[in-house]
């Protein structure tokens, strides 16, 4: 890859992938290796000519991030996940300065698996159905019906029915 080209997609699309990291493992130096590792990655192997850069980016990245998490799984604890989360918060604080945007946050967070997913990166990584479709490996339909009931879920936990 040129490097020209790959210093414009860190310039381009670091902070967004940054943020998307950060809210999957609440880690900031996690967070941080994921996206050198990211980036590594398409030094090695993204073609000039791909398609999506955007989209191959997150999808490495995701694939990065659950592949720590397996290896992971065996060592860390739940308490020592949830201690690093606390130790943190301070950082989400500087990110996130609206208090609007804290409390979608915090309730994004309590949404499971591929919901949370889907609106982290529809919303933050501003990925289209079809791009966040090709990231998670399901049709844009299942997207798009992620995305409602997770709407809707996010709607119950802010208190508005």
């Amino acid at each position: 890859m040129d490097s020209k080209l790959l210093l414009q997609l860190y310039e381009k699309y670091s902070r967004e992938l940054y943020l998307y990291f950060y809210s999957l493992c609440h880690n900031s130096s996690l967070a941080e290796d994921l996206l050198q590792e990211t980036f590594l990655k398409a030094i090695l192997s993204l073609s000039s000519s791909h398609k999506n850069m955007r989209a191959w980016l997150y999808m490495v990245g995701r694939n990065l991030y659950y592949d720590h998490i397996r290896r992971e799984k065996k060592q860390v604890s739940l308490d020592e996940l949830e201690w690093e989360a606390q130790d943190n918060h301070e950082v989400i604080d500087q990110v996130l300065m609206n208090e609007q945007k804290k409390e979608l946050y915090h309730a994004m967070n309590q949404l499971k698996g591929k919901q949370k997913e889907v609106l982290l990166l529809q919303y933050f990584g501003q990925l289209s159905q079809k791009q966040i479709a090709s990231v998670l490996h399901i049709t844009p339909e299942n997207v798009r019906v992620l995305s409602y009931r997770a709407k809707k879920e996010l709607r119950k936990i802010l208190g508005g029915g």
